[in-house]
């Protein structure tokens, strides 16, 4: 058995481009393009590029300091603890940032088996503006298939839980969609939906996941 999360809006209620903003002033540009993407008027990776461009000078300090405060939602950790503690191989697949990831599994003491994520370019302990990884322009489908690959996890052994539209490739090749709170344009390629991670939990266990 396979669960693979995003992370921004799902396990997490922290948006980290915006967490990154808030360290130079951009933040409200940040959430704006973000709230775009999410429902899908702008095609995800142009989204990414335009947000991390913003992110331009940043010290390398800053965007620590924004990193270390992203964090999971409240009881996202339990649910990660539980389907390891059941063999279910558990994946993070983000257009976000791997050490905001990271950070927040670290605040809360627990682990995942694999993080698919994106990095920021850093040059002279600065950020760019570049953003580097598999889900820019790559979609999270194809990092599904990977993760099942090298798992050898069967199709109908996935279970994929997402909100925004560039989680809508990873929901329709899941043998289970769950939609957390899913944008209106999200919800119809889920399964089922829940709004909080204790909905979350009883699904799972509802499901024989857990």
């Amino acid at each position: 058995m396979l669960v693979a999360f995003d992370f921004d809006g799902t396990l997490s209620d922290s948006e980290m481009t915006v967490l990154l903003g808030s360290q130079n002033g951009t933040a409200e540009d940040m959430a704006d393009i973000t709230e775009r993407a999410m429902n899908n008027e702008i095609e995800y990776a142009e989204s990414l590029r335009q947000r991390c461009a913003l992110l331009e000078g940043l010290s390398e300090e800053k965007a620590q300091d924004a990193f270390d405060e992203v964090a999971l939602r409240p009881g996202a950790a339990e649910i990660i603890e539980a389907l390891r503690d059941a063999g279910v191989y558990v994946a993070i697949l983000t257009g976000g940032f791997e050490r905001g990831v990271e950070a927040a599994l670290e605040t809360e003491g627990v682990e995942v088996d694999a993080i698919v994520a994106n990095r920021l370019v850093m040059t002279d302990g600065e950020l760019t503006g570049e953003v580097r990884g598999p889900l820019i322009s790559g979609t999270k489908d194809d990092a599904m298939e990977v993760v099942t690959a090298v798992t050898g996890e069967d199709r109908d052994t996935t279970v994929a839980v997402g909100d925004g539209a560039n989680d809508l490739p990873m929901l329709e090749v899941a043998n289970l969609a769950i939609g957390f709170d899913p944008k209106p344009a999200v919800a119809p390629s889920c399964d089922t939906s829940v709004e909080t991670m204790d909905e979350l939990y009883d699904l799972l266990e509802a499901e024989d996941v857990l």
